[in-house]
C-alpha cells in the first residue's frame, strides 16, 4: 500500500471539490487498504472528515488515536450507540435509529450529534419523503431538549457513475428540497452531502458542504470508460506475491480442480500462492499475472490458496531459465507496469471495488511511502 498514492489522490480530490471539505471513506477497512494508516495519510493530505459504515469501525479509528470528524451511518438495534455518542462519532438516522440514539445521549447526559438522512431515489436507508416532515421535526423536538444536534443531512447517489443519466438530476432536486425543510425547521446545519467519488469527478453540482471519496481515494476509477490515469489518481494497493513452484510437465497435462485447461505442448506451470481465501475470485480464470515483465493469464480453476500459470517452454528449469521465487503482481498501478485491477474485475465479471475490498486478512498488508524511505509492515493491517 503506497501512502503517497493516498495523499495524492486526496490532495486531487480537494482541488476538484473545492470549496467543499472532504470525507475520507475507510469502511471495510479502507477498501482493503487499511483503515488507520489510510484515515492518517488521508488526514495527513487535507480530508477533514473520515466516514465508515458501522460504529464499530469508527471505534476502532478512535482506539487508534485519530480524534477527526468522524461518521457512522449503517446500524442495527443492536449497534453500540452509547459508546459511539461517548466517542464524540457522529450517527447518521434514517428514522427508527433516532430513538436509540436519544436514548443513549440521555444516559450519557451528553448530547449526540447527528446526520438526517433521506432517501432520495437509492431505495436502501434513508427516510421515505413521505415520512421526512415527521422525522425532521422529531429530531428537532429532541434537539430543543438538549439531546441532540442536527448538524447534517445527507443522501447518497444511485447512478452518477453513469453521468449522462436524469435520475442523478431527480435525486439532487428531492435532496435540495429536503435539506430547505430542515432548515425550515430550524436545523443549524454543519454539512450538506450527496457526492460520491464519481459525483465528485463529474457533478459539481452535487458538491455542497461535503462531498464523500470513497473508491478515488484509492486511486480507481468508477467509470467504465475512463481509467484512473485519465482522473489523475494513483493506484494505492499492489498485490503481489513469489511463485511456489516452477515445473515441468508433457502436453495433455491437465491443470487444477476439474481438468478444465489441458497443456497443448511441454511446457512450464508456475504456482502462484494466492487463491479465494486470500480474496481472488474463484472465477477469474484468465486474470493476467505479470512475471519477470511479462503478463501471464492464469489457467485453470483458482483454488483456495493457489493458482497456476503456464509460463511457456522457454522457462524450464531444465534449461536452467527457472522462475522459482520470481516477483508475481496480480495487480497494482499501470503507470508502474502492473497489470490494472480492472483486468482481474473482468475476468471475474465484477467490479474494482469488490476486487480490493475482498483481499483477505491472510495477506499481509504492507506500507510504503513512494515519497520517502519506505515502512516496515504495520501491525494490525
Amino acid at each position: 500500500m503506497d501512502l503517497a498514492a493516498i495523499r495524492h489522490n486526496v490532495r486531487r480530490l480537494l482541488a476538484v471539490a473545492s470549496p467543499a471539505q472532504v470525507m475520507a471513506v475507510v469502511k471495510a477497512d479502507a477498501y482493503g487498504h487499511g483503515a488507520v494508516p489510510v484515515a492518517r495519510a488521508a488526514l495527513d493530505a487535507g480530508a477533514s472528515w473520515l466516514g465508515v459504515a458501522h460504529i464499530s469501525e469508527a471505534l476502532a479509528l478512535r482506539a487508534a488515536g485519530i480524534e477527526a470528524p468522524l461518521l457512522a451511518w449503517l446500524h442495527t438495534p443492536s449497534s453500540d450507540f452509547a459508546a459511539a455518542v461517548e466517542a464524540g462519532i457522529d450517527l447518521g438516522v434514517s428514522g427508527w435509529e433516532l430513538a436509540h440514539v436519544v436514548a443513549a445521549a440521555r444516559a450519557l447526559e451528553r448530547p449526540a450529534r447527528v446526520h438526517l438522512k433521506i432517501d432520495t431515489g437509492l431505495g436502501r436507508n434513508g427516510s421515505t419523503a413521505a415520512a421526512w416532515d415527521t422525522f425532521v421535526a422529531e429530531a428537532i423536538s429532541y434537539q430543543d431538549e438538549g439531546l441532540l444536534r442536527v448538524v447534517g443531512v445527507f443522501t447518497h447517489l444511485a447512478v452518477a457513475d453513469e453521468p449522462l443519466r436524469m435520475e442523478t438530476d431527480e435525486q439532487l432536486e428531492r435532496f435540495r428540497e429536503a435539506v430547505a425543510l430542515a432548515e425550515d425547521a430550524g436545523a443549524d446545519l454543519e454539512v450538506r452531502h450527496l457526492a460520491n467519488t464519481p459525483a465528485i469527478l463529474s457533478r459539481p453540482d452535487t458538491h455542497f458542504d461535503l462531498v464523500r471519496a470513497g473508491l478515488a481515494l484509492y486511486g480507481l476509477s468508477p467509470f467504465e470508460d475512463q481509467s484512473s490515469a485519465a482522473l489523475g489518481l494513483h493506484p494505492a494497493m499492489t498485490l503481489q506475491t513469489r511463485l511456489a513452484s516452477c515445473k515441468d510437465v508433457p502436453a495433455g497435462q491437465g491443470v487444477s480442480y476439474g481438468l478444465h485447461h489441458v497443456t497443448d505442448r511441454p511446457t512450464t506451470l508456475g504456482l502462484v500462492p494466492l487463491g479465494y481465501a486470500d480474496g481472488v475470485p474463484r472465477i477469474a480464470t484468465g486474470g493476467p499475472v505479470l512475471i519477470g515483465g511479462r503478463s501471464y493469464p492464469v489457467v485453470g480453476r483458482i483454488a483456495m490458496d493457489q493458482m497456476v500459470v503456464d509460463l511457456g517452454p522457454e522457462a524450464s528449469p531444465a534449461t536452467g531459465a527457472s522462475l522459482l521465487g520470481a516477483e508475481a503482481v496480480l495487480f497494482g498501478d499501470p503507470a508502474a507496469g502492473a497489470p490494472a485491477v480492472e483486468e482481474w474485475a473482468a475476468a471475474a465479471g465484477t467490479i474494482n471495488y469488490e476486487v480490493v475490498t475482498r483481499i483477505s486478512g491472510r495477506v499481509p498488508r504492507v506500507y510504503i511511502d513512494s515519497d520517502a524511505a519506505p515502512a516496515g509492515p504495520e501491525a494490525g493491517a
